[in-house]
């Protein structure tokens, strides 16, 4: 039950948003239409909406529902603020926040999905915000028992991050026959079955689960996942259908991805993202806000061989403030501007020495493990495929599907873009700072 009284209708909008539903938007503005003073309404409205928000709209709404919160009592208001800080991606404020409220009230499910503020608060100020995360998590399940298919999904998550794919599968199972629409479970199913290879069986489970709700959140996410499986079984064409038919223009990262890896094995890729919107991207303010936003968009240049716009950004990333860039993007960029102008060497001689580093560029392990595929293919092409072939040894082990790999480490596999003119030169913008 919602502390805001809100009975059913409250009930099932919360139950939607943590089901990641396509139906949450919906349930949720029934639910704050039909209880106006409801704070709690308000807010988790306001948290499923944000990203389509603008500050004004945003800072408006989420007092109002600060104000009103308070006839509900002290967790209503405490949640209404944890959502404020999340909204406005103060994250770690967020997480510290997030992790006094559970210390409160612990359990509440309603704050399960601020749990992300965690990760994405990386390592600022270097308090470990991801390890704490993880903690959290474990401990609400603790309390709340398997019963509860949210923190069973959540806990599901953290121990497929942690590379622990058997026990984020049988966690991810056990929501799931709680609640067949948990999404959060859904997801962290998906990154334990890239670890073990389930291929064909994976996509599968995708697309029946999908095709319950085609608006759901992750739609486009998780058919990207299921073209990950694709690519891991040898079946490039379902891979390039996904990502043509299901993910469109913004979703740069999740194209970029794919073609870059269908490049790598040496496969043609899919419908590519347009140079010019790439560099508008990239020039805007938001394209250099958070370091695995701009890594991506490093990826989108490296599929269209644009290695002059990969040695610009490359420079404009070591001379920015933030070590994540100056340290890590930095040396990814300039090896990807390497690769694509054919010299492998100098592109295995920057990624080999950043190891764990690669950490700090953000995203999740299979969105990272990318880099570890391009020094793959770097190696192979610069004559040392014994060395690439160790480097992905464990995949190869432990995944039951991994023709992607093996094509990997194969010598004359890769047909990566090799530079090509432009009509346009490099913007202006692209070379600032």
């Amino acid at each position: 039950m919602t502390e805001g009284g809100a009975g059913t209708a409250g009930e099932s909008a919360v139950r939607e948003l943590a089901s990641l539903s396509g139906r949450a938007v919906p349930l949720l503005r029934e639910w704050a239409a039909g209880s106006p003073r409801c704070g709690e309404a308000r807010a988790l409205l306001v948290l499923a909406t944000s990203d389509g928000l603008g500050d004004a709209e945003l800072r408006t709404e989420l007092v109002r529902a600060h104000h009103d919160a308070r006839a509900a009592g002290p967790r209503a208001v405490s949640l209404v603020h944890g959502v404020f800080l999340f909204a406005h991606r103060q994250y770690p404020m967020a997480a510290d926040h997030v992790e006094a409220h559970l210390g409160t009230w612990p359990g509440d499910e309603q704050a399960a999905p601020m749990l992300d503020a965690f990760a994405a608060a990386g390592d600022a100020g270097h308090a470990g915000y991801r390890e704490r995360g993880d903690a959290l998590a474990q401990r609400q399940y603790a309390l709340a028992g398997p019963e509860s298919w949210v923190w069973a999904g959540r806990l599901a998550w953290v121990r497929a991050e942690q590379g622990r794919p058997y026990e984020a599968y049988e966690l991810a199972a056990s929501a799931l026959a709680r609640n067949p629409r948990a999404g959060l479970a859904v997801h962290a199913k998906a990154h334990a079955e890239q670890d073990t290879g389930a291929g064909p069986a994976s996509t599968a489970f995708i697309d029946r689960w999908l095709a319950g709700d085609p608006r759901a959140v992750q739609f486009r996410h998780l058919n990207w996942h299921a073209a990950l499986q694709s690519l891991a079984a040898g079946d490039f064409a379902d891979a390039r259908r996904r990502a043509d038919r299901v993910l469109d223009r913004a979703d740069v990262g999740m194209r970029a991805s794919t073609n870059w890896r269908l490049l790598l094995a040496g496969q043609a890729p899919a419908r590519r993202c347009e140079l010019g919107h790439v560099r508008e991207l990239l020039a805007a303010p938001e394209g250099t806000a958070e370091v695995f936003h701009t890594f991506n968009l490093a990826l989108a240049l490296a599929v269209e061989a644009a290695t002059d716009d990969l040695t610009a950004l490359a420079r404009r990333a070591a001379a920015d403030g933030r070590s994540e860039f100056s340290q890590v993007l930095a040396p990814v960029v300039r090896a990807l501007a390497h690769l694509t102008a054919g010299r492998p060497d100098a592109a295995v001689d920057l990624l080999a020495g950043l190891g764990r580093a690669v950490e700090r560029l953000g995203g999740v392990r299979v969105e990272r493990e990318i880099v570890q595929d391009t020094l793959a293919r770097a190696l192979v092409d610069a004559g040392d495929p014994g060395r690439a072939a160790g480097l992905l040894h464990r995949r190869r082990a432990a995944r039951r599907h991994h023709v992607y790999e093996d094509l990997l480490v194969t010598a004359g596999a890769a047909r990566t873009p090799a530079p090509a003119p432009t009509p346009n030169p490099v913007p202006r913008e692209t070379l600032r700072g």
